[in-house]
């Protein structure tokens, strides 16, 4: 459930678009048995939709509401990146099935999937990973390059849309363009920025160019792209393990593992080990975990830019960005 000591302010979507179906959510000649309320959100409107179609059977569905030109994008983007999910692995994300605009109420904007029960409980550790690792494994991006083509969302927050030909190229860009959001939410910070410019200059081109040179290649795989505890669980029947709420991207796949690598989450350091068991660690392994830490570095950016005010996520960043600094001091030139 929602952190009230994270962010406190009320949902900006009016209760009213989850209180009814409205014409351009459902196929014609469905009926709505009930429509609740369901899931939790700081932004966005959720709820589950039981329903009796056209031929007798009963369907349930679960949609997400937003509003504005963000919420266009962000339904869209979810329905182009949980329909690339869904296909490359049908048993682990729900169905998509729509995205669009609200006939009744000017420029809201939903997402519409299958309903999935689930439980309260995270997914058994070693089933989830092995099947992460599987998905991981299962797509590459069409064009060989990190990226991706159409625009995701991390929460309310644009992310670009840059294909790059290296992994380096693309996780620089994307860090620099969430810290300009982070600066621009919080206000400015001397020490993130000298810091900031310390890892872009410094830890970067030490940890990263290293997995693409000296004879080691990463290839740019398919990935959740915000997987922490809160966007996947364990089916209520069979404890089958499930993801959803994707932002995909083709990126190095120890990149999805970066939420994991945040103290607050509920996965953390065992369940990155029980991953390797199933995908080992990219060469250099013994980069591995300053790689994490890195990567988390980015989500921690994120999350400060979404709550304006809450200084929590801003300290954690420095915090980080010190240790790696302090430890890279002379970059990739230290390997040379």
């Amino acid at each position: 459930m929602s952190d009230p000591s994270v962010w406190d302010k009320p949902i900006a979507v009016p209760v009213e678009t989850i209180q009814y179906a409205d014409e351009a959510v459902l196929a014609t000649g469905t009926q709505v048995k009930s429509l609740r309320p369901h899931g939790y959100s700081y932004w966005t409107r959720t709820a589950e939709i039981k329903t009796v179609q056209a031929d007798g059977s009963e369907l349930s569905f679960f949609i997400k509401v937003f509003q504005n030109d963000a919420g266009r994008g962000m339904m869209s983007g979810e329905m182009i990146a949980m329909t690339e999910l869904h296909e490359a692995m049908p048993d682990f994300a729900p169905t998509p099935i729509a995205w669009g605009t609200y006939v009744s109420i000017p420029d809201t904007h939903f997402f519409l999937c299958s309903f999935i029960d689930m439980s309260n409980e995270l997914p058994d550790i070693e089933e989830f990973t092995s099947k992460l690792a599987e998905l991981h494994k299962s797509r590459i991006s069409p064009n060989g390059k990190f990226g991706t083509s159409t625009r995701r969302y991390y929460a309310t927050i644009p992310q670009g849309t840059l294909w790059a030909d290296t992994w380096e190229e693309l996780f620089t860009q994307s860090l620099k363009d969430i810290l300009a959001f982070e600066l621009k939410s919080q206000g400015p910070n001397q020490e993130l920025e000298d810091l900031s410019k310390q890892v872009f200059e410094k830890v970067i081109p030490r940890l990263l160019r290293p997995l693409e040179t000296g004879g080691n290649r990463i290839l740019p795989r398919i990935i959740h792209g915000d997987l922490w505890d809160g966007n996947c669980a364990a089916l209520a029947e069979g404890n089958k393990p499930i993801i959803f709420d994707g932002i995909s991207i083709y990126a190095h796949n120890e990149y999805e593992l970066a939420p994991w690598g945040c103290p607050r989450h509920k996965i953390g350091k065992k369940w990155r080990e029980a991953y390797h068991r199933h995908f080992p660690p990219s060469e250099p392994k013994e980069d591995v975990d300053d790689r994490n830490l890195l990567y988390s570095i980015k989500f921690d950016a994120a999350s400060s830019s979404l709550y304006p005010g809450n200084l929590r996520f801003r300290n954690l960043m420095i915090e980080s960005m010190k240790t790696l600094v302090d430890k890279f001091p002379d970059g990739y030139q230290a390997l040379e």
